[in-house]
C-alpha cells in the first residue's frame, strides 16, 4: 500500500498571502549588488508586518537604486521620478491618500548630489515615509565616479583619490528632523530586517542609510564602501529585536540591558546596549556618536535616532479622515459662488 506525502503547508503572514505576492520582477542588477540584498529585506519585512501590497507606493528617482523598486512588491504602486525629485513625488502621493505606506528609494548620488534640497525639505517635514539610501559612494551606471558620500582618501580603480569631505545623510536628517534615523549594512541580515519593520510601524520620516557595495566599481581595495571594509569597519550601537503591535513574544534580554521604544501603533523595539550609555532617543548623543565614530573611521550601525510620538506633516496639515483623492468633486472644487465672494472682499 502506497500513502500519499501530505503537501506542506505554505507559509502565509497574517492577512493570508503568501510569500512571492511580496516578489517583484527578476533583477537586472549586477551579480553580487547589495542593491539586490536590501530589496530582499524589504520583502521579508513587509511579509511580517502583514503590509496590503496594493496599499504601498514604492518611489524612486534616478540610478542603480532607482531600479531596485521592480525587484519587490510587483502589485504596489510605482512611480519612477526625475533625477532627486523622489520627495516631491512623495509629498503629492501622500497628501493624495494619506492611508498609502510610502517606501521612497534613492542612492547616495540621487539623495546628496542633485537631490539634496528636497532631501532637506522632506527631513523637515517628517513625512511619513520610509526613505532609504542605496549608499555605495559611486555613481554605478556611470562608470563609478565618487558621490557625495564618498570618504576622503577613498581611490576608485583608476587609482583617483577623493579629497573632498562626505555628506553624512545620517547627520543631516537628524539635525534637520527626521524622527526616525538608522545606518546598516546591506549584508547585516537580521539588523536591517528589523530597522526596516521598525521603519514601516514609525509614524513620521524614517531615513535609513544602507551601505550596500557597488560590487563592479566600488569593491576594491581602498575603498570605504566596499564589503570587506564595512565588514570590519562595522559598529553596531545595539542589537535590535522588534515586536509588532498585533504580536506578543518574550524577548530574551536581560532586564536593565535593553531599552523598550514604543512606536506609535503600539509595536515596540527593544535595543540592548552595546554600548550602555547610549540612549538612542537623544539627538546630542545621536549626532556625537556619529562624529566620533567618523572619526575612528567606522559605521555606527543601528538605531541612531528616534523620537517615536512626534507629530508628522500629515498630522501637523489637519488633514480631513478622508483621503483627500477620494472625496468628491464638490467637496474639493468650491462653486464660482465662492469665488465672487473671495475677489469681493478684496475689491
Amino acid at each position: 500500500m502506497v500513502t500519499a506525502t501530505p503537501t506542506p503547508k505554505k507559509k502565509t503572514n497574517r492577512l493570508g498571502l503568501e510569500l512571492p505576492v511580496y516578489r517583484g520582477s527578476k533583477t537586472t542588477l549586477c551579480a553580487g549588488c547589495g542593491h539586490n540584498a536590501i530589496s530582499e529585506r524589504i520583502i521579508d519585512a513587509c511579509f511580517a508586518m502583514g503590509i496590503e501590497p496594493t496599499q504601498v507606493v514604492k518611489l524612486s528617482g534616478i540610478g542603480c537604486s532607482s531600479k531596485s523598486p521592480a525587484y519587490f512588491l510587483g502589485s504596489a504602486h510605482g512611480f519612477n521620478a526625475v533625477h532627486g525629485r523622489m520627495p516631491s513625488i512623495g509629498t503629492g502621493a501622500l497628501l493624495a491618500n494619506k492611508n498609502l505606506v510610502a517606501i521612497g528609494v534613492s542612492g547616495d548620488g540621487d539623495t546628496g548630489a542633485i537631490g539634496i534640497g528636497q532631501f532637506i525639505h522632506l527631513m523637515r517635514r517628517n513625512l511619513p515615509i520610509i526613505y532609504i539610501i542605496e549608499d555605495n559612494g559611486c555613481y554605478g551606471l556611470t562608470k563609478g565616479q565618487f558621490s557625495p558620500t564618498a570618504d576622503v582618501g577613498s581611490t576608485l580603480k583608476t587609482g583617483v583619490v577623493n579629497e573632498l569631505p562626505p555628506i553624512d545623510t545620517c547627520a543631516l536628517a537628524i539635525q534637520l528632523g527626521a524622527t526616525f534615523v538608522a545606518r546598516s549594512f546591506s549584508g547585516d541580515k537580521k539588523q536591517l530586517t528589523a530597522i526596516l519593520k521598525a521603519a514601516i510601524s514609525h509614524r513620521g520620516t524614517a531615513m535609513i542609510d544602507v551601505l550596500s557595495p557597488c560590487v563592479t566599481f566600488n569593491d576594491h581595495e581602498g575603498s570605504t564602501k566596499s564589503y570587506a571594509y564595512a565588514k570590519s569597519h562595522e559598529d553596531p550601537l545595539e542589537e535590535l529585536d522588534f515586536v509588532p503591535y498585533f504580536e506578543d513574544i518574550a524577548v530574551d534580554y536581560e532586564p536593565g540591558e535593553t531599552q523598550e521604544v514604543t512606536l506609535h501603533d503600539g509595536s515596540r523595539l527593544y535595543l540592548k546596549k552595546l554600548d550602555e550609555r547610549y540612549d538612542p532617543t537623544d539627538k546630542m548623543q545621536a549626532l556625537r556618536v556619529l562624529h566620533e565614530t567618523h572619526e575612528r573611521g567606522e559605521f555606527a550601525t543601528g538605531l541612531i535616532y528616534v523620537a517615536p510620538m512626534t507629530d508628522d506633516f500629515l498630522t501637523t496639515l489637519n488633514l480631513v479622515d478622508e483621503p483627500l483623492a477620494s472625496l468628491p468633486e464638490d467637496q474639493v472644487r468650491p462653486p464660482r459662488s465662492v469665488l465672487n465672494e473671495i475677489m469681493a472682499s478684496l475689491a
